[in-house]
């Protein structure tokens, strides 16, 4: 990554107080994304993905501390110049789009007037003018007969029909970096494949940025040019999609890439990743979180910090013995 990134995201750790005790969700996460790029993030259900992008979006519960890091964006550090700014931000520099569009979309107002709440939010905008650039964002999102969706509310719209008018919304005030969490979730191949489709053609034409997280290495192999693969909170590689797919470092990725279908294979012939991942709410947890998984393993991965390895260009690894 030659220029400077639109988003820093640098050595971010984040826990969650409960009753049980401190659940340790994201330890020192590192990862950048620049303009006209898109970021897979990927790895197993609860490695910290979502986390990660709540973090940035200031979206945690109450109950979330940032320990150590910090999360620039744009020549704005997000936590040490406050989260006052990121309300400004939201919306209209940053946007996300949530897994499920028919829970995040509000079920008692047309969908164009959601949009329109959203622009009017973000500047001083008649509401003739705000109908006009909500219908355009609809057309823009390749939703047939923009004026007549515009009235439509999300239970008379399929849901990729709402992923789509999600995307509008989210893409309305033209961000700088736009966030994907699972957004093809629920969602036919078909449809699927339209809407990444989409958000890759619009990266392509405004040179935004984008974050795409998916626990489907094949799809962020078809649609991402940099990819970060976590696990149990930590980011155990990063790097170019093609060089992480051809040759994985970590174990985690190799075992990943192992496990994931293709059309030659059958259900019986699928790989399996043994185990499960650690209990985040140990005040024992080791350096290395894949260890009791991983048939690597050596002493020093239970005496030392982790090392983050320099494998190729730009590929970087976190493990005492990588591939």
């Amino acid at each position: 990554m030659n220029a400077p990134p639109i988003l820093d995201v640098d050595a971010l750790s984040l826990d969650f107080r409960t009753r049980a005790g401190r659940v340790k969700a994201l330890d020192g996460v590192s990862f950048q994304v620049g303009k006209g790029e898109i970021l897979g993030i990927v790895g197993e259900s609860g490695s910290g993905k979502s986390v990660s992008a709540f973090a940035i979006m200031d979206l945690l519960d109450a109950n979330a501390e940032i320990r150590q890091g910090g999360i620039h964006f744009a020549g704005t550090d997000l936590i040490a110049d406050g989260r006052v700014a990121l309300d400004e931000m939201r919306g209209r520099e940053i946007s996300m789009i949530f897994q499920s569009p028919r829970t995040a979309l509000n079920p008692i107002r047309a969908v164009g007037r959601q949009i329109e709440d959203v622009l009017m939010r973000h500047g001083p905008m008649t509401r003739a003018k705000a109908r006009e650039r909500a219908v355009a964002a609809l057309a823009r999102v390749r939703i047939p007969d923009p004026e007549r969706r515009y009235h439509a509310y999300p239970f008379e719209l399929s849901g990729g029909m709402c992923q789509r008018v999600m995307i509008a919304m989210a893409l309305a005030c033209e961000p700088l970096l736009l966030i994907a969490d699972e957004p093809t979730t629920g969602l036919d191949v078909t449809t699927q494949a339209v809407v990444l489709d989409l958000i890759r053609d619009l990266v392509d034409s405004s040179r935004m940025a984008a974050i795409l997280i998916t626990h489907d290495l094949a799809l962020a192999g078809e649609y991402c040019d940099r990819v970060v693969v976590m696990h149990a909170g930590h980011a155990v590689e990063t790097g170019p999609i093609g060089a992480v797919l051809d040759h994985p470092a970590h174990p985690y990725t190799a075992k990943l890439i192992a496990a994931t279908p293709s059309s030659a294979e059958s259900v019986e012939t699928l790989a399996s990743i043994p185990g499960n991942l650690p209990s985040l709410i140990r005040d024992d947890l080791p350096f290395c979180r894949f260890r009791d998984r991983c048939e690597r393993r050596i002493a020093r991965c239970d005496a030392e910090p982790l090392p983050v390895e320099t494998v190729g260009e730009d590929h970087t690894v976190r493990c005492w013995r990588p591939l």
